[in-house]
């Protein structure tokens, strides 16, 4: 049989231990030829495509990023693109297309299996908002980054008796912000399914400051926002693909912040560095056990199904169910960010 694979989306670490996964698996067990899709969904309309054998993905598994290369680009939301995208996949013999990605490359995913095609879906997302797993690959190393970063802030902060402000990843979810906060000891966490309120922040942090501590850490996700009819006005900025403007929310609290206490306040925005580089043994662990249940269910004849984990087990949950959906930080976690405070 011969499966296609692709990864699309933002990179993430981790990307590489599912493909060496599927191609090992893939091959090994069933002999499958593996076609590998370069940079996306772009790669399958403009049929840039490549055999993946166990030489490609020699040395793979401790490398961030993605062989194949990746792209936010959605066929079905362009003219022509999932019709081009069903003539590549004729022309080249595919039977089954494994795809990689977050919730833009899902709900793409979804709209192909609708087409008639098989599709296997893995997903993948520092942010951790796919709905249906547990876990999603790349977001314990965004945790494990941001918390890293957290603890080097603690030192400089409290040396210069200042409010440092963390802003991390998280759109629609806070869970790199609400878990490194938790992990990395900040005394706020700032996320969007809790829209915060700048009078309470600011008589926190002047009460913080009189009675015990001349520094405060506030890690905040790029998608919080202040509470409507709060004091202080906020309109989050986005980019052509619905990606918030780095930068954009940390540098706005900084200023009310400042302007309130008159403390002396930096922003540290960790951008792209938390999904870059060496991948933890935690997601090199879930990429190979999703790439291996992900070629497996294709092998077996699953059709628009997505890998997900659900405590200690890998499961296969319907990609209709998931596509358009997000993930949110409990609130039993964000009460353990504030009771920590």
């Amino acid at each position: 049989m011969r499966v296609g694979l692709l990864t699309g989306g933002g990179d993430v670490p981790g990307l590489n231990a599912a493909i060496r996964a599927v191609v090992k698996r893939g091959e090994g067990e069933y002999g499958h030829t593996i076609i590998g899709f370069r940079n996306g969904w772009r790669g399958v309309v403009d049929g840039f495509s490549l055999p993946l054998t166990r030489q490609h993905i020699r040395n793979q598994l401790a490398v961030g990023g993605t062989l194949l290369g990746t792209a936010r680009y959605h066929p079905h939301a362009s003219d022509g693109g999932l019709d081009a995208v069903l003539s590549t996949l004729e022309s080249e013999r595919i039977e089954a297309l494994i795809c990689i990605g977050g919730d833009g490359t899902l709900h793409a995913a979804s709209k192909v299996a609708e087409a008639g095609v098989r599709i296997v879906a893995i997903p993948k997302t520092i942010d951790n908002d796919v709905w249906g797993t547990d876990q999603s690959i790349g977001f314990d190393t965004a945790v494990t980054i941001a918390t890293e970063a957290i603890d080097r802030i603690h030192t400089t902060a409290e040396s210069h008796n200042r409010v440092m402000i963390v802003e991390v990843m998280g759109r629609h979810a806070g869970w790199i912000a609400a878990t490194s906060g938790i992990a990395g000891g900040a005394e706020l966490v700032l996320v969007p399914e809790a829209p915060f309120d700048i009078d309470k922040i600011e008589r926190f942090l002047k009460h913080r400051h009189r009675a015990h501590a001349s520094f405060s850490i506030i890690v905040v996700a790029e998608g919080a926002v202040p509470a409507e009819g709060t004091s202080m006005h906020y309109e989050t900025p986005v980019g052509k693909f619905g990606d918030i403007v780095a930068g954009a929310i940390g540098e706005r609290l900084k200023a009310e912040i400042e302007r309130r206490t008159g403390f002396d306040t930096r922003v540290v925005v960790l951008g792209h560095v938390q999904r870059g580089g060496i991948p933890t043994p935690v997601d090199r662990i879930l990429g190979s056990r999703f790439g291996v249940a992900a070629i497996d269910a294709a092998s077996g004849g699953q059709s628009d199904v997505m890998t997900a984990l659900r405590g200690e087990r890998v499961e296969m949950v319907p990609l209709s169910e998931v596509a358009g959906k997000v993930k949110y930080v409990p609130d039993e976690l964000l009460s353990v960010a504030r009771a920590l405070a």
